[in-house]
This record gives structure tokens, C-alpha cells and sequence, in this order.
């Protein structure tokens, strides 16, 4: 009888336990429940927020593709007489690097490795004619005004350089978000210098012309040695930028962008 005693004691002692830990484990649950209510995004969202910024930030600030990898120089000083021509050059280029970027990417495992460049440029050939034939049908000042340089497009070293070294190596979406991100640093960079020597050079802005400097406007601008000089300057802001914000400094072609295209790649990189 003891011994019966005894085990019935011990079995009602596990069962108000077990009620106990059941109990226990309710209240959290439902002290959970709001708090799910209230938890922040999820962190795949938070990544891609990141990621979008942080492209955006690469782009146009730490690896601006004209005033910091000092590429795509010639459209830069031969289409930024006007804002106006700067912005279409630059719309068209990003055009042209979000789709050929995308295309690379799909493509990146299915391209052989030793017809790659190839490739590559009849893609971006392509997308380039259809650029040009769309800015011929819509806006033919525009592509009177750029002439020569909208089919040029092809070989900016800006467009072959992200497909060798990031759309051949990254997802479609990261690739078209990066020629989003570099389109639109080319063109803030096209946006800054078009604007300044048009002030300066014609007086106006957008074809407005401005009350006091239409009337006396400095023709340097308006040439070639107008446009070295604008474009040293804001170079010389961006590396001034680039120090106050601690931003790295490159040292040799390991870590760059542009090494794939670059004829000192191999030769002790820029000094």
C-alpha cells in the first residue's frame, strides 16, 4: 500500500509539471504574438534595401565611372556643351547598360570564355541600335546634336568594363541593378559638367537664356580646352570628396573596375 501510495504521489506530481510547463509555454506564445505584429521588415527585405543603396552609393560616389575611374572621357567632354545633350547621352548609355548587363548575366554560363569580349560587344551592339533608332524616331534633335558619339556607345569602356567584371559574375537582378547604379553616375557626372559650361559658355541653361551672362558669355567654355578644364575640376572635387569621407584609396589593378579593360592592367596598374 506504501508502495502504491508512493507512485500515485510521483504520477501527480509529473501531470501538474506537465500542466505547468503547458502553461508556461501559452503565455509565451501569445506574449509572442504581438510582438510578431510589430517586428521590423524581413531581413531579405532590409538586404535588398542595402543592396539598392549601397549600389546607388558605389556608383555614383565611390566608383563614379567618370570621376573616379576616369572612364568613357571622350563622350564626357564632346556631348556636355549643353545639359540637355548630357542628359541624353546619359539616359541612353544607362539604357544600354541595364539591358546588356542583364543579357551578359543570362548568358554568363552559356558564352565560351575565349569568345567572351566578342560577345559581349555584338550585345551591346545591339542594344546600342536599338537606342539609336529609338532616339532617331523620337527625339531627332537630340540624336542630331550627339552625332557621332550615340553609336560610339558601343565601345565605352564603361559598358564593356561592368560586363567583363561584374555582369558575366552576378545574377541577372544584380547586374541590371549595377548598370542602373553606373548609368546614373555617368549621367550625374555628365548632368554637372553640361550644366557649368553651359552657364558659362552660352549663358543659358536648358536653351533658357539667363539674364546677365547671355550677353556676355565666356566662349572658353564652349571649346575643348573649356571642357579639360571643367572636367579637372570636378575631378579635384571628387578625390577631395573621397578624403574627407575616408573613402579608399586604389593601389594597382587588383581591386579595380576597370582592370579588364585597362591597357596598364599587368604593368604596375596607374601610378
Amino acid at each position: 500500500m506504501a508502495k502504491k501510495t508512493i507512485s500515485m504521489r510521483k504520477d501527480s506530481q509529473e501531470d501538474s509539471v506537465a500542466v505547468i510547463e503547458e502553461a508556461q509555454v501559452t503565455k509565451a506564445e501569445n506574449e509572442a504574438a504581438p510582438a510578431e505584429k510589430n517586428a521590423p521588415a524581413p531581413e531579405s527585405k532590409v538586404k535588398a534595401a542595402e543592396t539598392f543603396g549601397s549600389a546607388m552609393k558605389r556608383g555614383v560616389i565611390l566608383e563614379n565611372p567618370v570621376l573616379r575611374l576616369v572612364l568613357g572621357t571622350c563622350p564626357t567632354l564632346a556631348t556636355t556643351t549643353a545639359a540637355s545633350n548630357a542628359i541624353g547621352m546619359g539616359i541612353a548609355a544607362t539604357l544600354v547598360l541595364i539591358c546588356s548587363n542583364t543579357v551578359i548575366s543570362l548568358l554568363r554560363n552559356i558564352i565560351p570564355d575565349k569568345v567572351r569580349i566578342p560577345a559581349y560587344i555584338t550585345i551591346i551592339a545591339s542594344f546600342v541600335s536599338i537606342v539609336q533608332m529609338l532616339v532617331k524616331a523620337f527625339a531627332p534633335a537630340l540624336d542630331e546634336s550627339l552625332g557621332i558619339y550615340l553609336p560610339l556607345i558601343v565601345v565605352n569602356c564603361i559598358i564593356l568594363g561592368r560586363a567583363e567584371m561584374y555582369a558575366s559574375k552576378h545574377a541577372p537582378a544584380l547586374s541590371a541593378l549595377d548598370g542602373l547604379a553606373m548609368g546614373v553616375g555617368f549621367t550625374t557626372a555628365l548632368l554637372c559638367m553640361g550644366t557649368i559650361r553651359e552657364i558659362l559658355g552660352a549663358g543659358s541653361i536648358f536653351g533658357a537664356k539667363l539674364p546677365i551672362l547671355s550677353s556676355q558669355p565666356v566662349l572658353f567654355f564652349s571649346l575643348a580646352p573649356g571642357g579639360f578644364f571643367v572636367f579637372g575640376l570636378l575631378i579635384a572635387a571628387a578625390n577631395k570628396l573621397s578624403k574627407k569621407n575616408n573613402l579608399p584609396v586604389r593601389n594597382g589593378c587588383g581591386d579595380c573596375p576597370a582592370a579588364a579593360t585597362c591597357s596598364l592592367s599587368g604593368k604596375g596598374g596607374c601610378k
